[in-house]
This record gives C-alpha cells, structure tokens and sequence, in this order.
C-alpha cells in the first residue's frame, strides 16, 4: 500500500519505519526536513507539504501534537481536503478531542475521503519495535482497510466505536496511565525514606496485583532518574486537559484527573514539560517537608 505520513515526531519516526519495513511504499512530510531525508535515504518519497502527501497514496497518516494541528493540517488553508481524491483512507493517529475528529471526519466526507481516529498506546518503546495498541474509531469498512498498517505499527488494534471513539479511548488510557504513574511515584518514594531496596520491592510486587505496564516501563526510569521523554510531560497535560474537557461537557466530576494534570503543570511551569512523564516522581520528591 502508499502512504502518505504527516509528522515523524518520537512515535511518528519508528511508526513509519515499521510500515516500510513491512513492504509499504511511504510519501513522508515533515516540519523538521533532518528526518524526512533520513527516511528519504532508507526509501521513502518526500513530500513538498502536508497537503502534496495526500497525493497519490492509498491512505494517509498524520502524528500530531493536538487538535488544532490536525484541524489545521487537514481542513485549514491550503489543507489536505484541497488536495485529498475521493476513496481516501486518512488515519489520524494523534492524541485530540474526539469532538474534534467526529469535525474533521465530516469536512472530509464532502470530498468522499474516509476517516479513522486511531490513537496508540504503548510510547516510544512499543513504536520502535511495532507493539503499539491501536485503539480505533470508524466504520467497520474502513477498519478493515486499514489492518495492514496497524498490522506492521502495532501487536493489538480494536474498533471501539464510531469515529471519536478512538480518542474517547485514548483519554480513558491516559487517565488511567496517569493515575498509575502517580500512585507508583507516591509508593515508591515512601519505600525510598523508609530505607527499603526499590530494586527488591519491585521485584517482589511485580508478580502480584500491583503489577502493571506502567509499573515495569516507568519504575527503572524512576530508579535511575532518567528522564528522557518516551511521552512528554507536556503531552500529557495535554491529554488529561481534553479528557477534563470532555468530562466537563458530559458533566463529570474528575477530581483525581484534575488533581494529577496540577501536579504535572506545576513541573512543566519549572521548566521540565519536555521530560517523560515518569518525571512525576519529582513532584513527590519535591514537596518532601
């Protein structure tokens, strides 16, 4: 299949070279240009701009930091819908609202192109190595169209719904990512004052209820205090604020989701928002009387 891909960012790089590693013919655009000629050297066609990628490709790919960025890639100025033929298979693969992908979907549809809000989980790891979970919104049809290339990015992809289901998703996964990361921070820095090896509680919770994802991806990080971001702080915020939005309309209360995105935006006003998001931690670390 020829892809179109927008946006070779920390997860959109090893996503897209997953996808030519498994036979896919790719038509790349990027900001930066550095890693558009990188994937240009391993195959890739380059694009002249976000609109020029969604030309002649079967299907078209964007990784982008939030809604307004996809609003302003696909239906602004100068914007994929002036480019895109119909028959068009656009997966969005960004974080944003849902209410914004059901916009951008319908836009889309008046020049017959079919959309799949289709978020991942997993972070910088589960991209390098094609172990994604892809959580869709969409039609069945178009799910179906698109397995392919889940196939090649990720190890689990579920149509969850109608298109912004995926998203809708999403911010549930983050929600709960969030909370774990908290919960873990919090533990762990009581074992730490309290004298207890980390490396052996760990080793003795892991097999337990405790046990999760989050647990065995973040808690070396925390450990050795390496903070190079998988999932940026600032993206997180991000996240937890289009959930606390989206709640805010369904009438939601959320307490512990607004508790967790002030504990974040108070290390992201310190200067660390480009750090991973296991850097929670230093909140904790930080308010020790």
């Amino acid at each position: 299949m020829k892809v179109g891909f927008i946006g070779l960012g920390i997860m959109g790089k090893p996503m897209a070279l997953n996808l030519m590693k498994a036979g896919h013919k790719l038509k790349v655009y990027n900001r930066s240009k550095e890693v558009v000629k990188e994937l240009v050297s391993l195959g890739a066609e380059a694009a002249s701009s976000h609109g020029e990628a969604a030309v002649g490709v079967d299907a078209l790919i964007t990784m982008l930091p939030d809604s307004p960025d996809v609003k302003k890639v696909m239906i602004g100025e100068d914007g994929v819908y002036d480019y895109a033929s119909e028959g068009l298979l656009y997966i969005d693969m960004s974080s944003i609202l849902p209410e914004v992908s059901v916009e951008v979907g319908e836009k889309l549809r008046e020049k017959g192109v079919h959309m799949l809000d289709a978020p991942v989980s997993g972070g910088d790891l589960g991209a390098i190595a094609g172990t994604l979970a892809i959580m869709a919104g969409g039609e069945e049809e178009d799910f179906q169209r698109a397995l392919p290339l889940f196939e090649a990015m990720g190890k689990s992809y579920v149509l969850v719904g109608p298109l912004g289901s995926g998203n809708t998703c999403k911010l549930t996964n983050n929600m709960i990512v969030a909370g774990n990361i908290a919960i873990l921070s919090e533990a762990l820095l009581l074992c730490r004052k309290s004298g207890t090896d980390l490396t052996k509680v760990l080793d003795a919770i892991r097999g337990g209820s405790a046990g999760s994802a989050v647990l065995e991806s973040k808690s070396p990080k925390i450990l050795k205090e390496d903070y190079k971001p998988g999932f940026k702080i600032d993206l997180h915020i991000k996240d937890l604020r289009n959930a606390l939005i989206t709640g805010t309309k369904l009438h939601i209360p959320m307490p512990l989701t607004e508790e967790i995105i002030g504990m974040y935006r108070e290390l992201s006003e310190s200067g660390m928002g480009d750090e991973d998001h296991s850097a929670l931690f230093r909140y904790f670390e930080n308010h020790i009387s």
